[in-house]
């Protein structure tokens, strides 16, 4: 595989393009050694086939040929009493997440190949008339699973803690006092924001099931005195109103009718901050974005994915001042800044 000058992989030779096709059993034995904790068991000690297949109930010659496909993958070493995770893997994956967040991590993306193991049948075939084989989203997922909802939000609380951090020092709240946090979810940025504003308040809107896992980590945090969860569907039901800002952070919902209750919610002259990674004209392309906007695809053929422009346009069609001022925080997010406009001048 041969890299370009923004560092992403591609094929070179028939070889390497065979490897790729076939990509995808590595990627499933990486996965399932996330999900079953196989890599934190090697961290305890060294063991062999035998003794790794019974700890996980693995026929053993199996578990043989799962351990030696994870060598090959530079994950594992081979010692003389059996198998220990390797360098690249302490350092790529022991010291960096938990072995829940993983876990979660890998099962999100075992669900998600549902969508494309069919692939070619899949590219033709319209979910609005068909409707065979349509994943169901995680957030559905999460309404009628309580536990499943508790173990996303704590992940993306650990994934999301650095970007919340730089996203509150970054933020100008000076006159603030009360701030919604839109699709808050583990309330990671809210919980930021609070440490650096020692007098703003902030709540949180999400779903039962997410604001139950929130309340739980601000509770083992001490920080649940200024922090409210509000229970709701953001896109069917009505925002709580009186504050004065709003962010919507990495959400990725950008609907004009949401913006319409957004800006019901704001105070007169209120901000509602939008914090994402967006692509502009000049960027390259970012082979994360086009893959997200390929898998969107495959559930609505008509996906579009968010721009600032796009955005900035249904903020006017809300009723917000135009236009919205953007600049680009926490490295490669970009904030995008409206303002409800103050009486006796008009939101346009």
């Amino acid at each position: 595989m041969t890299a370009d000058e923004h560092g992403q992989v591609s094929p070179s030779s028939t070889d390497e393009v065979v490897e790729l096709i076939r990509g995808s059993v590595d990627a499933a034995a990486v996965g399932a050694a996330l999900e079953l904790g196989l890599f934190w068991l090697l961290e305890a000690g060294p063991l062999d086939a035998a003794a790794v297949g019974s700890a996980l109930r693995i026929q053993p010659t199996r578990a043989g040929h799962w351990l030696d496909l994870l060598a090959s993958l530079g994950l594992l070493d081979r010692a003389e009493a059996g198998f220990v995770p390797s360098p690249r893997c302490r350092t790529s994956i022991l010291a960096t997440y938990d072995r829940e967040t993983w876990a979660m991590l890998a099962l999100e993306a075992r669900e998600s190949t549902g969508a494309i193991l069919d692939l070619p049948d899949r590219l033709r075939d319209d979910p609005a008339t068909s409707g065979q084989g349509r994943p169901t989203s995680y957030v559905d997922r999460m309404v009628d699973d309580a536990a499943r909802a508790r173990r996303f939000t704590r992940m993306l609380y650990e994934i999301h803690e650095p970007m919340a951090i730089e996203v509150a020092e970054q933020l100008d709240l000076r006159g603030v006092r009360r701030f919604m946090d839109l699709g808050g979810g583990s309330g990671v940025v809210a919980l930021a924001l609070l440490r650096r504003w020692p007098a703003l308040s902030v709540t949180v809107v999400d779903i039962d099931t997410v604001c139950r896992a929130g309340r739980e980590i601000a509770a083992e945090l001490g920080m649940g005195a200024r922090l409210a969860f509000h229970a709701a569907d953001f896109m069917r039901d009505a925002l709580p109103a009186g504050f004065d800002a709003v962010i919507e952070c990495d959400v990725g919902v950008y609907d004009v009718a949401l913006f319409a209750k957004v800006r019901r919610a704001l105070v007169p002259g209120g901000r509602f901050l939008i914090v994402d990674e967006l692509p502009s004209g000049d960027a390259p392309v970012d082979r994360s974005r086009v893959r997200w906007a390929f898998e969107a695809s495959l559930i609505n053929p008509g996906f579009v994915p968010p721009t600032v422009a796009s955005i900035g346009a249904e903020l006017r069609r809300a009723g917000f001042r135009a236009p919205p001022t953007t600049r680009v925080i926490a490295g490669s997010s970009t904030l995008i800044e409206a303002v409800r406009g103050r009486p006796g001048k008009p939101d346009d």
